[in-house]
């Protein structure tokens, strides 16, 4: 079963879209009800992955087997401490937003459930691949129910938004196409599997032109300053599920690309771009925090506000010292948590009153108690104040990323103007949490709002109760990511040519811990 558990988790939800698929067209709660339960039993089978891992580095739960071996191309899968909580955070998210959207997706209800399912089929696929190929399949197959999730069961301009998402990821994923054929031919090893490609020798001025398209690909996933402008349509437009699991996993991937592939297969190239990386993100986070101050629409003020929390993950991982990409991994998994929090909340006001702008809200703490309550638990996770997973993740970024790391001389100032963005979020988030639930009711359509019901409170208490357990017991979190992230920035520092790295930055010593 160790095997296999990773093809299970992959393919499993591909067999239940199969069968809603032939499900009739009228049975709608046997469509819900069969994609939930998917969902759920490949969530509890993903738990074996945490209960089986051996804090270490190396791939575990490994799997190879030759697909097109005249080319260099096999079935490789794995996991380490830097993919497997990503994989968790994809199992533990879908179902969430299934549950999440039960009653407000009412149309085309079979066809959601399938491009929910293959969506999570994508993600995971991304994120145990080992093959360049693989992991290329695995990346366009999860555009497609994206693309369709946000174009049919979307708002007002979802074909819009569709259109200009799949456009900027197209655009994007064809430059590392291109990429991964000329580094096919450079390394001359006949073989996409990226654990061999990382031990190749590429020529320096090569490795510009290919990091360069790998970085623009993951660039406009995360996404960062200047490459951004397609989030914030793609999340108001989205239905709920779609904006929970954007956020959520898929905004992820980009900063995974860039761990997975681009610093290691490309080390000297990593070197350059680092500052620069490093500056964009430091934008990002100042840039997505004020516009963020300025929103009169809920979901966008949360669209904006996930371009200032991945500007940290990105500082953090342009850094490169254990302690800082230790910190940009666990910042990944805690805005997974809150902003889909977030997300789902703004969904249930919508749902209850069809509008997000903040104006129109005002005095919900006393219509809807329980609800501000846990909007007020989010809020805290989402601006890192101590005790919440928000906290560990920011402390350990701006921590590591001080003094000297691959951003070389920038890397105290960039640190210096990052800490304002967590200024910034407080001033917008509770800003926003006062408009909204504090005052009087003024609006009659207010004041008879239901509070939480059984299924909603379903769907939240594990996002509230998991960012506190995140906050609390971190080290249970950290102690399996940062062996690998150790054996990661050590392998790729030491195959730097062209800037040297202090001793410390990368070794496992206790800064790192």
């Amino acid at each position: 079963m160790r095997g296999a558990l990773l093809t299970v988790l992959v393919f499993a939800p591909v067999a239940g879209a199969l069968l809603i698929a032939l499900l009739p067209r009228g049975a709608v709660r046997a469509q819900k009800m069969l994609g939930l339960g998917v969902t759920s039993v490949v969530f509890l089978l993903s738990l074996l992955l945490v209960r089986d891992f051996r804090t270490e580095p190396g791939m575990q739960f490994e799997v190879m087997r030759p697909w097109l071996p005249s080319v260099g191309i096999s079935y490789h899968v794995g996991v380490d401490g830097i993919s497997m909580w990503l994989v968790m955070l994809t199992t533990f998210l879908t179902p969430i937003a299934l549950l999440g959207s039960w009653s407000s997706i009412t149309d085309r209800v079979r066809e959601f459930n399938v491009f929910m399912l293959l969506l999570e089929a994508g993600m995971v696929g991304v994120f145990v691949s080992l093959d360049l190929f693989l992991f290329y399949i695995f990346w366009e197959a999860m555009l497609i129910p994206m693309y369709f999730l946000i174009g049919i069961w979307g708002h007002e301009r979802r074909i819009y938004a569709a259109v200009k998402f799949f456009l900027y990821t197209m655009a994007g994923s064809v430059l590392m196409l291109v990429a991964f054929l000329v580094l096919y031919r450079a390394a001359g090893l006949n073989t996409f599997d990226i654990v061999a490609l990382t031990r190749a020798r590429v020529d320096p001025a090569l490795q510009m032109w290919l990091f360069a398209a790998f970085a623009l690909a993951f660039a406009i996933k995360v996404p960062m300053w200047p490459f951004h402008t397609w989030l914030p349509d793609a999340h108001v437009e989205a239905p709920t599920a779609g904006s929970v699991i954007l956020a959520g996993v898929l905004l992820k991937m980009g900063g995974y690309g860039f761990l997975r592939l681009a610093f290691p297969l490309f080390p000297e190239a990593a070197a350059r771009f680092a500052p620069w990386i490093g500056l964009l993100a430091v934008i990002g986070i100042v840039y997505g925090a004020l516009v963020s101050l300025v929103q009169p629409d809920l979901k966008k003020l949360v669209a904006y506000s996930s371009v200032s929390h991945l500007g940290f993950v990105m500082l953090g991982i342009a850094s490169f010292t254990t302690t800082a990409v230790t910190g940009a991994i666990y910042q990944m998994l805690n805005h997974g948590i809150s902003t889909g929090a977030l997300f789902l909340m703004v969904g249930m006001l919508y749902d209850r009153r069809h509008t997000r702008q903040i104006a129109a809200f005002g005095g919900l703490k006393a219509v809807m108690p329980w609800f501000a309550a846990v909007f007020l638990m989010v809020t805290l996770s989402s601006i890192a104040v101590p005790g919440f997973n928000g906290f560990v993740g920011e402390f350990l970024i701006l921590l590591g990323s001080f003094g000297r790391t691959l951003t070389g001389g920038w890397s105290t100032a960039l640190v210096c103007v990052a800490v304002s963005g967590v200024i910034l979020a407080a001033a917008y988030m509770l800003w926003m949490v006062q408009r909204v639930f504090y005052g009087e009711v003024t609006d009659p359509h207010n004041a008879s709002l239901p509070d939480l019901d059984l299924r909603e409170g379903v769907v939240l208490v594990p996002l509230v109760v998991l960012a506190l357990v995140m906050g609390v017991l971190s080290p249970y979190f950290t102690s399996r990511i940062e062996p690998a992230v150790a054996s990661l920035v050590v392998n790729v520092h030491g195959r730097q040519f062209v800037q040297p790295v202090a001793a410390d930055a990368g070794a496992p010593s206790e800064r790192g811990r």
